[in-house]
């Protein structure tokens, strides 16, 4: 079984760019609280393609709360100096925007409003058949 499950907050600003095909790609990087580990966040790199990477590009922002599930892959490649290092990407199959870390009057508050795109095509789909 490959996949991966898990809400956290974005570190950065999305990273987004379109090859010369015109695929979208939005590089996320977010930090996950360790249970029981205070202060010691975990951070993984989280890759969105097509209408999702246009959405997460436009909408998410520096701190914002996601939830995130995809498919890990295994990147191996070759440094400056001629070693092999690896690193594992989330390939996001859906990120759905969370409550700010904001609260107004006591609660949470969502940024996008219901109106505003969903971040996947099919549940974009889904909420204009409705």
């Amino acid at each position: 079984m490959n996949r991966w499950t898990g809400t956290g907050h974005l570190t950065k600003d999305p990273k987004f760019l379109e090859t010369e095909s015109g695929t979208a790609i939005c590089t996320l990087r977010i930090a996950v609280k360790r249970a029981g580990k205070q202060g010691h966040d975990g951070y993984f790199d989280v890759k969105c393609f097509d209408a999702q990477a246009n959405a997460c590009a436009h909408y998410h922002k520096s701190g914002r709360e996601i939830a995130v599930d995809g498919r890990l892959l295994f990147d191996e490649f070759q440094t400056q100096d001629g070693s092999y290092a690896s690193r594992i990407y989330i390939v996001a199959e859906r990120v759905e925007f969370l409550a700010t870390r904001k609260p107004t009057n006591g609660q949470a508050c969502a940024e996008a409003p219901p109106e505003q795109p969903a971040t996947d095509g099919v549940a974009r789909e889904a909420h204009q058949a409705a």
